[in-house]
């Protein structure tokens, strides 16, 4: 039942043969690489004017110069990140061109950011279309987690079929976005320049505003700056381009900073010249979307777009974690499961356990978008910062030809980065601080693993791991429960392994017990060797690892194996198994443990 139910959500599985078919075309690569920066402009010029309302409307006109600056340092990124493409074209962006260029730990710190930043963007982008969603339709409100959660579990599926089929199905939304903001912003200049808005609904440019201060001005950038988070994410997820794929993804990331800075300055714009404050009950673009069209059909259009891309904007985190996550387990510093691809050639294992812990930050800050951006935000630009500051050294150690002005762009995305990274840390403390202690441990964790990946390689490796002392013979121990089928199975077996000695061991817990099965044992045993332990404390365990632990000493002076052969029967359901003791389980987890001891099941397979 289950394996029919996933072949129908997820589909039939792909031949590793046909990886090449799952790789993306730009067309694609931008809508589903794209997303979560794009979609950034639903709430990154909210950001804005959230700070500068604290001190008045007549405040919103700071709002242009903030947004050049936020223009400036998306080109810097995009220049940047498309060095990086180029200089390492198997992926992997700000871990490891800081772990090549700064040191491990840099690296970790980056890697680790940004394993959370698309943790956290699944979380946000789900959380800010589920508020598009509930601004439409007020009466929606109280349902913001459950509909946040269903969005989440709806993508996961929709990732777990492969990389293409879920492009070819995201990008008709990402799309229909982009065109539904082109006629908003071009409707709405055409409004401006017609007259048809009136000037007195803003205050002009350069109007002097009482308490303002470069403090606040930067805190108000900081939280623009917002909008650039999932600019890095085409740099980690080269190997899904088609090949060039290096060509590929550049293309890929200038077109996505050219459609940024026309939808960011665009909505900003619009926003200081239409007079836009903002509100609980409604979003920004919600508003402007109100003023120019009214509550009509392309008002709807763009709520329902925008609602659109905020969640589909998850699908930027499910494409680059899972590729991160490759990298740092190629590294040895998160499990191995993490390189495992599944049915649909996808690695299924980072893309489910992305789903459940962002899944965990949505109930937990119950779907408040305006809690997890700050979180978010520094998520995103620490990685900017140590990449820049990576790339910098690169040039630097290596002088190719031009470099002094790739240092110069790296430099200034360096600077810039470090200073957005440091007021959200001054002026929303309270809000990030946590990212002080989740990512010391997280890196802890990262080192902790490693230690253990290189420790057992350690023991492994033929070179270094203590020779084998070799075999002189066997001992087989059989526990029985009684005269079965399934112990003449299990005996029949342990004959056709030619050992030195068989061991039957029954444990009762009564004397009549232990004397009427060593009767039956006498006329049945197969001049088998039978040893009883009687349990008066009713125990199964703890008697047979006393008695293997010494057959194992006698067998250690003689260089003879001990080798402990379980009988299970096997029932033909599977709920019957709730239906028996699960005996031969426990002694197998505890057997586990013995080094010196190997464990066989034979399974005695029941037919009703």
């Amino acid at each position: 039942m289950f394996a029919t139910i996933k072949r129908i959500l997820i589909g039939r599985p792909l031949k590793s043969t046909e990886l090449g078919e799952q790789k993306l075309n730009k067309k694609k690569a931008l809508a589903i690489l794209s997303s979560d920066a794009l979609s950034s402009v639903a709430y990154g010029p909210e950001q804005i004017l959230l700070v500068l309302v604290t001190v008045s409307m007549s405040a919103f006109w700071y709002s242009i110069p903030i947004a050049v600056g936020v223009l400036i340092l998306l080109t810097a990124l995009i220049l940047s990140y498309r060095q990086i493409i180029f200089a390492y074209p198997h992926g992997g962006g700000a871990y490891v061109v800081s772990k090549e260029n700064l040191g491990k730990y840099p690296g970790l710190i980056a890697g680790s950011s940004l394993l959370v930043d698309y943790i956290l963007t699944v979380a946000v982008s789900v959380s800010a279309g589920t508020d598009a969603i509930t601004s439409a339709f007020p009466g929606l409100h109280e349902y913001n987690v459950p509909i946040a959660v269903c969005f989440v579990i709806l993508i996961t599926i929709l990732n777990l079929r492969g990389v293409t089929e879920s492009a070819s199905i995201l990008a008709y939304p990402v799309y229909l976005f982009v065109l539904a903001l082109f006629i908003l912003i071009g409707v709405g200049l055409f409004d401006i320049l017609s007259g048809g808005v009136s000037p007195e609904r803003h205050a002009p440019i350069g109007t002097p505003v009482a308490g303002i201060s470069l403090f606040l001005l930067l805190k108000a950038f900081a939280s623009g700056s917002s909008a650039l988070t999932g600019v890095e994410a085409i740099s980690n997820a080269i190997p899904n381009f088609k090949t060039p794929a290096p060509n590929n993804a550049s293309k890929t990331l200038m077109a996505m900073g050219i459609l940024l800075a026309i939808l960011f300055s665009g909505i900003v714009f619009l926003a200081y010249y239409y007079g836009v404050t903002p509100i609980e009950e409604a979003t920004v673009v919600s508003q402007i979307a109100e003023q120019t069209f009214g509550r009509g059909f392309l008002y709807y259009a763009i709520q329902g777009t925008t609602a659109l891309i905020l969640v589909l904007a998850a699908n930027t985190g499910y494409t680059a974690f899972p590729l991160l996550a490759v990298n740092l387990a190629k590294d040895k510093f998160i499990p191995r499961m993490f390189m495992i691809r599944g049915d649909r050639l996808g690695y299924s294992n980072g893309i489910i356990i992305l789903a459940i812990l962002s899944i965990v930050l949505i109930v937990a800050f119950h779907g408040k978008t305006e809690q997890l951006i700050p979180l978010y935000a520094v998520g995103v630009f620490l990685p900017f910062t140590l990449s820049q500051s990576g790339m910098m050294v690169k040039w630097m150690r290596q002088k190719p030809e031009g470099w002094v002005a790739k240092l110069l762009t790296n430099t200034i995305g360096a600077i810039i980065s470090l200073i957005v990274t440091l007021m959200f840390f001054l002026t929303k403390f309270n809000q990030v601080w946590t990212v002080l202690v989740f990512l010391p441990l997280i890196i802890l964790l990262f080192r902790k693993i490693n230690k253990h990946y290189e420790a057992v390689g350690e023991q492994l490796r033929l070179t270094t791991c203590e020779p084998a002392i070799p075999i002189e013979g066997n001992v087989i121990i059989l526990p029985v429960a009684g005269i079965t089928h399934v112990v003449e199975h299990s005996l029949n077996y342990a004959k056709s392994l030619g050992a030195n000695q068989i061991i039957a061991v029954y444990i009762p817990f009564e004397r009549e017990d232990e004397a009427v099965f060593e009767e039956k044992w006498k006329k049945w045993g197969q001049e088998v060797r039978l040893v009883t332990l009687l349990s008066p404390y009713r125990s199964i365990i703890q008697p047979l690892m006393k008695f293997i632990d010494t057959v194992e000493r006698k067998a250690k002076e003689a260089n003879y194996q001990v080798t402990v052969i379980i009988p299970q029967f096997i029932p033909k359901k599977g709920w019957h198994h709730f239906l028996h003791n699960q005996t031969s389980f426990y002694i197998r987890a505890r057997m586990l443990y013995r080094k010196d001891v190997i464990v066989t099941t034979v399974p005695y397979h029941l037919k009703k």
